[in-house]
């Protein structure tokens, strides 16, 4: 298996994530399922059911993580120095030309993907179309909702 990019904050997160997983959320689920256990005949038990369901996304939530983690290549972007151009990690502020906005992104793993907080995973059209581009570069992007146009403001490793 080849190793996995991730930031440095990103494998914090994942540590965070793990832990509270298997220490929190791991024992609430082996209470509920031997509470439900206690309410008798297991084959029409929806609550049954439903926390060993519960329990099989957990566990495999966890194994997801800790694979993650075991064959993470952690990338510490404060430590590259800043040349303009665009590399895993960074954050760019880009100018939307179609729609006259600026953006930002921060390019990370797919774990720690999280469009809402403006973190694109390495493997988005949108971050492959921005590796290895440099400010003030104008970049058009081929995405499954159509072709994108933009400008690099600004790349800062923070």
């Amino acid at each position: 298996m080849s190793r996995v990019p991730i930031t440095k904050e990103g494998e914090v997160f994942l540590k965070e994530e793990l832990s509270k997983l298997k220490f929190i959320e791991r024992p609430k689920i082996s209470e509920a399922i031997a509470e439900a256990r206690a309410h008798g005949d297991l084959k029409e038990n929806a609550e049954y059911h439903a926390a060993k369901e519960l329990q099989g996304l957990m566990e495999a939530k966890i194994n997801e993580i800790e694979s993650t983690l075991s064959n993470a290549q952690v990338i510490d972007v404060k430590e590259i120095p800043e040349t303009g151009r665009v590399v895993f990690g960074s954050t760019v502020n880009l100018y939307d030309i179609d729609n006259d906005k600026e953006l930002k992104y921060k390019i990370v793993g797919n774990l720690e993907s999280n469009p809402e907080k403006g973190h694109i995973s390495i493997d988005t059209p949108i971050a492959k179309g921005l590796l290895g581009k440099f400010v003030e570069d104008e970049v058009s992007i081929e995405t499954p909702s159509g072709k994108l146009s933009y400008e690099i403001l600004e790349v800062k490793h923070i």
